[in-house]
């Protein structure tokens, strides 16, 4: 059976109501780090019932923090649905095989492949990557577990094997003559939904949505897109040069320079941009992102009138 012929039912809570065309709000999280559960909790609790689902992050920056697997599950048990992160960086696939039936195990049900940063980018450069497999290698074999129910090289696996499959993706304004090749592949080898990197201009939303219109992936993958309450200008400057693909116009950062406060206009500008998302064809809802200050999510969603 093919990974586009299972029923979302028979995956998560968050795949029915993605799959039902309700615009759904997802959150991101970056585990502590520590080794007790409470931390987590903490983290986690402003997002509860406030978001569809909420992403644990595998090694963000790649930095060490508490394993994104035993979050999910930590999620669960606190009655959070999660979206697991799985980078191809630091394991083999024999790795990545063994923690796929793992989360499976655990009740995890949403998967969202990527890459993974380079380590010399982290705060231990001298760490060794892997990259057994790249993201659509990744994909394409959780794909063949959940539909054939095996692993390489043909090993049968008992049990519950189907996720629901993501993968990330960075917005541009699209040149004439630009194709979505990396997003088409990556809907081939069984992404169902993505969640993209930071964009705060609408308009490139709108190209960028239309041009993936125009090549058949409007149909075939559910796209969310990132936004963040950005807590201050300087915030907003820094997102714009170190994070790649982030796309801030400068009249973004405009506001927040003359706000009198400018958290709380971060959370308006935020709010705004949800609000608008879910008016645009294409754009199946929203990734907010904000590691520094989860609280502020909520605060966002509520101030732009979205229900959980």
């Amino acid at each position: 059976m093919d990974q586009a012929n299972i029923e979302p039912a028979s995956i998560s809570g968050f795949a029915r109501r993605l799959m039902s065309g309700r615009f759904t709000v997802t959150a991101e999280l970056v585990p502590p780090v520590s080794t007790d559960p409470a931390d987590l909790a903490a983290r986690a609790a402003p997002l509860k019932g406030r978001v569809a689902a909420v992403n644990v992050t595998d090694g963000a920056g790649a930095r060490a923090h508490l394993s994104s697997l035993v979050a999910a599950h930590l999620l669960l048990q606190n009655g959070i649905e999660p979206i697991l992160q799985m980078a191809c960086r630091d394991r083999n696939r024999l790795a990545l095989e063994s923690d796929l039936l793992g989360a499976l195990a655990l009740g995890v049900r949403n998967l969202v492949v990527l890459t993974g940063d380079d380590p010399k980018a982290g705060n231990q450069p001298e760490a060794k990557p892997v990259f057994d497999l790249d993201s659509r290698a990744l994909l394409a074999l959780a794909r063949r577990l959940g539909t054939d129910r095996k692993l390489p090289p043909d090993t049968p696996v008992d049990g519950v094997t189907e996720l629901f499959l993501g993968a990330t993706d960075v917005p541009i304004d699209p040149p004439p003559g630009w194709a979505p090749t990396a997003l088409a592949e990556k809907a081939a080898s069984g992404a169902r939904f993505v969640q993209t990197q930071f964009c705060f201009d609408m308009d490139i939303v709108r190209r960028y949505t239309a041009r993936l219109a125009e090549h058949g992936l409007a149909e075939r993958i559910k796209l969310l897109i990132g936004v963040a309450p950005i807590p201050s200008a300087r915030s907003a400057r820094w997102m714009r040069e170190k994070l790649y693909g982030t796309i801030i116009p400068d009249a973004v950062i405009a506001r927040l320079d003359s706000a009198a406060d400018a958290r709380r206009e971060g959370i308006r500008i935020c709010a705004e941009l949800l609000q608008e998302l879910a008016t645009i064809p294409g754009v199946a809802g929203a990734h907010v992102m904000a590691p520094q200050n989860p609280a502020a999510i909520p605060e966002a969603i509520a101030a732009a009138g979205l229900a959980a």
